[in-house]
């Protein structure tokens, strides 16, 4: 059975800066694309950024230039890294992989248990 097991997150104040992990493990799963996604209260879920098994990134507008994907094939793992973090960030943060292969794809696929980023003002 395969588990994304997310670490990071948490308290930051704006400017801020935070890193979300996303790992891999049970059976032989492989991350090869990937996707970061958020959802605030009162909010749908919304993917914030995406990695394709090419290396092709995607980032939603609200988060460009100041959010960065990464995959460490070695460890297994997609990293978020997040920069001048605002309160308009915070939101639980997922991680998704499984059968998609582009940095939007939409398939559905394993997600990780979701952590809690707080930005405060």
């Amino acid at each position: 059975q395969v588990h994304l097991v997310q670490s990071g997150g948490g308290s930051v104040q704006t400017g801020g800066s935070l890193t979300l992990s996303c790992s891999a493990s049970g059976s032989d799963f492989r991350i090869n694309a990937a996707g970061w996604y958020r959802q605030a209260p009162g909010k749908e879920r919304e993917l914030v950024a995406g990695i394709g098994s090419g290396g092709a990134r995607y980032y939603a507008e609200a988060v460009k230039g100041r959010f960065t994907i990464s995959r460490d094939d070695a460890k297994n793992t997609v990293y978020l890294q997040m920069n001048s973090l605002k309160p308009e960030d915070t939101a639980v943060y997922s991680c998704n992989a499984g059968p998609r292969t582009t940095p939007t794809d939409s398939r559905p696929g394993y997600w990780g248990q979701g952590t809690q980023v707080t930005v405060s003002s």
